[in-house]
């Protein structure tokens, strides 16, 4: 009676491992979500509970209520105003960020001059510096020359001086990657250098272009300290420092409920963006990664 020859190399307790592996992963996967996900989840519970309610420990809140919600869209809250003062900011930084950066890390990457990984190394050292270390000399120097005190540019400037160094050296690790050849090649067709660069290097680096201008968008909405020490008027705040300077019914109590609804409405629009573009993301962080 013949028997059948077993697979060489293949073990019978070893066939369930692969499957308890990725068990595995994906435990751990869904208890690191959960972990990082879980501050933004209670925060979304709590700004549908009643204020009586707040302090409730129930997962759901009982009722659901949008007393906070209303309490931070009506007009006189000016909550409207400082979501727009957000976006003004955030939009513009990105936007003198990325021309800048683009052009920086282009140069620096096709030029060759001396002590260029000296100059790679201060752009990226300059984004080590923390911010509260640099409100003193900023607010100096905007309120007593330069009178930018409750302006925009007094926001949009810092901002971007701590958006540039990590754009830059973004773009400079997408342009290193591409070759030269393709410029020789685009300018060996009539291209001028200028235009091989906006018909040919740009579009290649897209991907990262794109991902760089998502960042910057996200660190330039999220920053606090400079907004908060270059502004005081109601009226050029931003939404973050709105929340921050929010009041309850006697000046001395705080309003968890209307802040945890403000955190919800300046954090879902994020979400939403990275959601929607988070395929672009992954490929601009992992272009090049794989030749």
């Amino acid at each position: 009676m013949s028997t059948l020859p077993r697979s060489a190399g293949v073990h019978p307790r070893r066939a369930g491992r692969p499957g308890a592996r990725a068990v595995l992963a994906l435990l751990g996967t869904a208890l690191l979500v959960a972990y990082c996900l879980a501050p933004f989840y209670w925060m979304l519970v709590s700004s549908f509970r009643r204020s009586s309610d707040l302090f409730d420990k129930s997962p759901l809140p009982s009722p659901w209520s949008l007393e906070n919600y209303r309490a931070v869209l009506e007009p006189g809250t000016g909550f409207g105003r400082a979501l727009l003062n957000s976006l003004v900011v955030a939009g513009v930084t990105t936007a003198i960020t990325l021309v800048i950066a683009v052009f920086t890390a282009y140069a620096l990457a096709r030029l060759d001059f001396r002590f260029k990984n000296a100059v790679l190394a201060l752009i990226i050292a300059t984004s080590m510096f923390p911010g509260i270390a640099l409100v003193v000399p900023l607010l100096k120097l905007f309120a007593g020359t330069l009178h930018w005190v409750n302006t925009y540019q007094a926001m949009i400037v810092p901002s971007m001086s701590f958006a540039l160094p990590l754009a830059v050296w973004n773009l400079n690790a997408f342009f290193k990657q591409l070759p030269r050849e393709l410029e020789h090649a685009a300018m060996v067709d009539g291209c001028t250098p200028g235009q091989a660069f906006r018909k040919v290097i740009l579009p290649l680096t897209a991907p990262g272009v794109f991902t760089t201008a998502i960042l910057t968008f996200i660190a330039a909405w999220n920053e606090f300290i400079i907004a908060v020490s270059m502004v005081n008027e109601t009226s050029m705040q931003t939404a973050n420092v709105a929340i921050a300077r929010f009041g309850g019914a006697t000046g001395f109590d705080i309003p968890y409920g209307t802040k945890m609804a403000a955190g919800v409405v300046v954090t879902v629009p994020l979400l939403i963006m990275v959601l929607v573009f988070q395929r672009r993301i992954v490929a601009g962080l992992t272009a090049g990664a794989v030749k």
